[in-house]
């Protein structure tokens, strides 16, 4: 479906021109997620399509032979996050290259394009534009895939719970479903009453990919210390999310879930349901079980872990200091910043929820937008490694 320049032209000059998110439907029990945007935007020469899970909802419109302009807009009306997300795949025939030119909507250019051929991802380089609210690509011959950043889908998400699963015995399990009804799945290592309990979530916005990442790693790692033992972790259970967020993540969104809510803002009211799935689970917990720690993993612009500040505890001290102090250039390619203080007060992050209401370490893991791939995974593997024995630490 092609869509012509004039109409983006009026959408860009209309005030709050983005649409809202559509109203969600009840989460079904049987019938399937629904699909993420389609469509497709063609000339004789050349097309683009946005047909996959993580497709972006762009406007798109022919403005030559073999160009493009996609206008990037959020999912609902700003003031958004500015996370830009922009994700397409493109056929070409001949020899000449494809000109795709960017411009965002509530948003300025954050995330350097990534190209995936059918091999691997790798970086593509990209022109300025002529403000920092546009970027132009151009794209060689033939049929690929371009995102803001690599794309890991719920389906993604699912192998890897698959995959823990089938090297500890740990059954992948159903803690809710979102409002498009795709399940919000969890594992949990180890017994299910060790009394120790340690939070791990993932992907709820939907662009941090890099956050998803290191959360891949750290957990591979969990799995291999525990081996297919995952009931012999001593007095130390995890329960590990890592979509908190399908809906966003299938439909290319910038933050929101599909009830276009920011659901880092949601801990504490609990109006959406993948925050409240969680909640739910942690409300049913055995007599004796109870957290002591949660790590939420994100992405920002840098490496750094979000901590408590002033607010923190002795024990919460204690694990800080055995777990993250003095480690900040131990990593060559995750050099991180640590940031004691209590970020966004009263807003509803899992942060400060889980502080709150269990008086527990809860920290943000962010990785940077550009981090090294294998640097990030690296460090949260020697993370991961020293996690028990800070949690020990704490408990002194």
């Amino acid at each position: 479906m092609v869509r012509h320049w004039p109409v983006i032209a009026s959408l860009v000059m209309a005030t709050g021109a983005c649409a809202h998110a559509p109203s969600p439907a009840p989460p079904p029990t049987t019938a399937a997620p629904a699909s993420p945007a389609t469509g497709e935007c063609r000339t004789a020469s050349a097309s683009l399509h946005f047909d996959f899970p993580g497709a972006s909802a762009s406007a798109c419109a022919v403005t030559g032979e073999r160009e493009f302009t996609l206008l990037v807009t959020p999912e609902h009306a700003p003031p958004i996050n500015p996370s830009p997300w922009y994700a397409f795949r493109y056929e070409a025939e001949g020899s000449a290259p494809v000109t795709v030119i960017l411009r965002y909507l509530g948003g300025r250019h954050r995330y350097a394009p990534k190209y995936h051929d059918g091999s691997t991802w790798r970086d593509l380089p990209v022109e300025p534009g002529e403000t920092d609210m546009a970027a132009k690509l151009h794209l060689p011959p033939g049929k690929a895939l371009i995102a803001a950043q690599e794309i890991i889908t719920p389906g993604d998400a699912r192998a890897d719970l698959q995959r823990w699963s089938g090297a500890t015995g740990s059954p992948v399990f159903t803690l809710g479903h979102s409002h498009d009804g795709r399940a919000v799945e969890a594992i949990r290592l180890g017994r299910a009453d060790a009394p120790r309990l340690v939070v791990l979530l993932g992907r709820q916005h939907p662009p941090e990919v890099t956050g998803a990442i290191a959360m891949q790693a750290f957990v591979d790692q969990l799995v291999a210390m525990i081996g297919g033992n995952a009931k012999e972790t001593g007095d130390l259970q995890f329960l590990i999310v890592p979509m908190l967020n399908p809906d966003g993540a299938a439909r290319g969104h910038w933050r929101a879930n599909r009830g276009a809510v920011d659901i880092n803002r949601d801990w504490g009211p609990f109006t959406q349901p993948e925050t409240r799935s969680v909640k739910t689970w942690l409300d049913a917990l055995p007599q004796g079980v109870r957290p002591v720690l949660m790590v939420d993993f994100h992405s920002t612009r840098s490496n750094l872990f979000y901590v408590q500040g002033d607010e923190a505890s002795p024990q919460q001290r204690r694990f800080r200091a055995a777990w993250l102090d003095g480690r900040e250039t131990a990593f060559a390619s995750y050099p991180f910043t640590i940031e004691p203080r209590n970020a966004n007060p009263g807003s509803g992050t899992a942060k400060n929820w889980f502080h709150a209401t269990y008086a527990i370490p809860a920290y943000t893991y962010e990785v940077a937008d550009d981090a090294d791939r294998d640097g990030a995974r690296s460090a949260a593997m020697a993370l991961a490694s020293a996690l028990p024995a800070a949690l020990a630490a704490m408990e002194r």
